[in-house]
């Protein structure tokens, strides 16, 4: 949940923010954040669905307050609205709704889950880490798994943590491409869960109103604090699940490879006397 008195003002509205609220882009780095060229941006600024800059000196400079506002545009032009139908959109928020709590709703759902920042890499520092294992093959394959992507002339490790684990475990000895195979699969029912437990709070919480309705304006701040409060829980949740399957893991397999080591200790001793 975002701190109280954090608050940021786009012509001269407030909006909740959260913690990474206060970041601050020029609109090359809005654009790369948005993932849409900085064209676009400046199209949807000029139709007015998303509001000018604060300017500084000659430099415009965006929150993330404007991210948030991206993120929902891309979204419905994808389902096939018109930058038409969406600025008449925004309108009728306008003029139903504080448009500071809808700001604050918005960015609550659309904000970055994580705050990790993408590392790069150059191809020769791929191969120095991976050493023999790496191959064009088993490049393809961690592109396909996400878990590196093309950018330009180097690699993008979108989640440097995941991608320090893989170079963690390959080092103590564990095939990459299984490693590959492993992530494969754990994303797949890791997307499973996460979606069943949005949907639980979308079902129990959101569809309360009604797919053919907007929410009273007093119930969109509870809502936006719902969405803030899923972060924390959900990792909570995941976290707890996760160590108890580690260990009743490590104690069914591990625990026979100790059997195992007790019972041959045993036969040497034996054979000692």
């Amino acid at each position: 949940m975002p701190p109280s008195d954090a608050t940021i003002t786009i012509n001269g509205l407030g909006a909740s923010a959260a913690p990474s609220a206060n970041r601050e882009f020029t609109i090359d780095e809005l654009a790369q954040a948005a993932d849409m060229t900085v064209r676009n941006v400046r199209a949807y600024q000029d139709k007015g669905l998303i509001p000018p800059p604060e300017i500084r000196g000659r430099t415009g400079i965006y929150s993330s307050a404007h991210l948030a506002r991206l993120r929902v545009i891309g979204p419905l032009l994808a389902k096939g609205y018109t930058l038409s139908n969406i600025a008449e959109m925004i309108e009728a928020w306008e003029r139903g709704h504080d448009l500071s709590q809808l700001l604050g709703l918005e960015q609550a759902i659309t904000s970055p889950w994580t705050e990790e920042i993408p590392a790069f890499y150059e191809l020769s520092e791929l191969m120095a880490l991976f050493g023999r294992q790496f191959s064009p093959e088993l490049l393809a394959r961690a592109i396909q798994a996400g878990l590196i992507s093309v950018d330009g002339a180097r690699f993008k490790a979108p989640s440097p943590r995941l991608f320090n684990a893989g170079v963690e475990l390959v080092g103590i000895g564990i095939p990459l491409m299984s490693l590959l195979d492993l992530l494969t699969g754990m994303r797949a029912n890791v997307d499973q869960v996460a979606g069943a437990f949005v949907k639980l709070v979308v079902k129990h919480v959101f569809d309360v109103y009604g797919s053919s309705e907007l929410p009273p304006a007093a119930d969109v701040p509870r809502l936006a604090d719902v969405v803030w409060r899923l972060r924390p829980l959900a990792d909570l949740a995941v976290s707890a699940e996760l160590s108890r399957a580690m260990e009743k893991a490590m104690q069914a397999h591990l625990g026979e490879r100790m059997d195992s080591l007790f019972q041959l200790l045993n036969q040497s001793n034996t054979r000692k006397r």
